[in-house]
């Protein structure tokens, strides 16, 4: 049985992965710790913890066997020469928004991720109740910082193991071209895009995302 680590996104915890972890549990060995990463991983990120994913790859490489990044990017903020993220207000923002009142800013975020999928108002009130209310501000500002700084366009030729990409087709938040750049960077990734979904697919649509993540496992 192969070992799974499963890294949420900003503003959530573990309890995002639940509907994944119940079609999952029964294939492989999960973990949810992310200071816990077992040799020879599968590692599976969304959003920021994709970034995150890319950055263990490019560190530790030979702990990792395979990545999964869910609603992925190589970088958040736009930039003259990147076109496919968002613009460094949306940042400054969401920064005010936490430092005035952090569980507003949180239930902001999460009506933002699903903007433009069919499913949008369960997922928000699937999402609203999944929000990490216990994270402090340092720790949701600190992941702000991530999204603001991090650029891994010039590393990702280096990475080496097999990626699956998971996108939604109307990701508002990480375009689907920014998944579209690094399935054409990475050198051994290939890109499955979900139609009618936004930046949840695991939520939206989690047997498919399941059945392709446990196919792509077990290559």
């Amino acid at each position: 049985m192969k070992d799974l680590l499963l890294i949420p996104g900003w503003g959530f915890d573990a309890r995002v992965w639940q509907p994944l972890v119940r079609l999952l549990e029964k294939d492989f060995r999960i973990h949810l710790d992310t200071d816990d990463l077992p040799a020879g991983a599968i590692v599976c990120g969304w959003s920021l913890g994709a970034l995150t994913a890319l950055q263990w790859a490019l560190n530790q490489p030979e702990k990792i066997d395979r990545l999964v990044l869910i609603g992925a990017t190589p970088r958040f903020v736009q930039a003259p020469d990147w076109p496919h993220g968002q613009p460094p207000a949306l940042l400054e923002e969401f920064s005010a928004a936490v430092a005035a009142n952090p569980r507003t800013a949180l239930r902001r975020f999460a009506a933002l991720l699903n903007q433009g999928d069919n499913e949008a108002r369960r997922l928000t009130r699937e999402l609203s109740a999944l929000l990490d209310t216990q994270a402090s501000p340092a720790t949701l500002a600190a992941g702000l910082k991530t999204l603001r700084d991090t650029d891994l366009r010039q590393d990702v030729g280096r990475i080496r193991q097999p990626i699956l990409l998971l996108h939604g087709a109307h990701d508002a938040l990480m375009p689907l071209a920014a998944a579209e750049w690094l399935a054409e960077n990475l050198p051994n990734a290939r890109l499955e895009v979900l139609p009618m979904v936004a930046h949840a697919p695991f939520l939206a649509q989690p047997e498919r995302c399941a059945d392709l993540l446990t196919r792509f496992a077990h290559e």
